[in-house]
């Protein structure tokens, strides 16, 4: 894209951006917050916001961009490129496959199905919870310290910290993630307890953003693990690769074929109603809008991309 070109894409969004966000406002009533994690049913299920943040570290701010929310399954993207910058991707797939499910993220069938019985890939629970186990560290505390570090680091932001509320609301309804991390640790998975695991694994779930944070994020992962506004490479360019692999295929849990149709970038979502997305090269994208359809993503936040991509031809395919 030209400096034109982005200087006109700019002021078009700063022209419309508001009123496509009170378009898109109107499909929250479409979904329903996620009550799983009871301390995620306390937000508003009428919130929608957005940041889109340009390689100059400009902002367009439109919404409710100021709530804040967990990250949820965003997380799992950037735990994974942590796993793959601690261990290389031998280890890491030796415990984690690379196809997409076709199941709810939370399942446990083909762990049991399907040999070698290693999830099928990182962004599912499974797989996260598997990931968790191989941030290095010589304890737990120490594991969740550097995971807090980096998130921080490509958040640009060192107030990032865990929602403690967040964390224990998780951590005390978790039947289903310890049921899995128990399978795990059966099938030779986990090397680790258990419960060391899954504390590193709802901490990173539980960290707290807002809307600027998640694009800044995005931002990295745009430009291929180099920060454009400090200049410098965060993350190795194949482990962003391998991420975005992911993310365009198993990304928006298992409406991710629907959503490569309909909005065409690669993007993370989490059951907070967060959504991470980028345009390559180009910006990072957060969002926000905590009612949820009945695949785990933002009723409106997908709807507001999908409005985006049409307007400016952003889609990849």
């Amino acid at each position: 894209m030209s400096h034109q070109q982005h200087d006109e894409t700019w002021k078009k969004l700063h022209t419309h951006i508001d009123e496509w966000v009170a378009v898109s406002k109107t499909h929250t009533t479409e979904g329903r917050v996620a009550s799983y994690i009871p301390e995620l049913a306390n937000a508003s299920g009428d919130i929608l916001g957005i940041c889109m943040m340009d390689s100059e570290g400009r902002t367009i701010l439109s919404g409710d961009s100021d709530f804040r929310f967990t990250l949820q399954s965003i997380s799992k993207v950037f735990s994974l490129i942590l796993a793959l910058m601690d261990n290389g991707e031998d280890i890491v797939f030796s415990r984690v496959g690379m196809e997409p499910t076709g199941d709810d993220f939370n399942s446990m069938l083909k762990l049991e199905l399907i040999e070698p019985g290693i999830p099928f890939n990182p962004l599912i629970n499974a797989g996260a919870i598997a990931i968790s186990s191989l941030i290095a560290g010589n304890s737990t505390d120490e594991q969740v310290n550097r995971i807090l570090h980096f998130f921080r680091d490509i958040a640009d932001n060192p107030m990032l910290s865990i929602n403690q509320n967040v964390f224990k609301s998780e951590s005390d309804t978790a039947h289903r993630n310890r049921s899995l991390a128990y399978f795990l640790k059966d099938n030779g998975v986990l090397d680790k307890e258990v419960d060391d695991v899954l504390r590193v694994y709802f901490s990173h779930c539980s960290i707290e953003v807002n809307c600027t944070d998640l694009a800044r994020m995005a931002l990295v992962l745009a430009h291929n693990g180099v920060d454009p506004i400090r200049k410098q490479r965060l993350i190795p360019r194949r482990f962003v690769q391998i991420a975005k692999t992911f993310m365009f295929t198993c990304g928006m849990y298992n409406a991710s074929g629907e959503f490569a149709m309909n909005v065409g970038l690669p993007a993370k979502s989490g059951v907070s109603g967060s959504i991470l997305t980028m345009v390559p090269g180009q910006y990072g994208i957060g969002i926000v809008g905590p009612a949820l359809n009945r695949k785990g993503n933002s009723t409106a936040g997908v709807h507001l991309l999908g409005i985006l991509s049409q307007e400016f031809d952003w889609s990849l395919f």
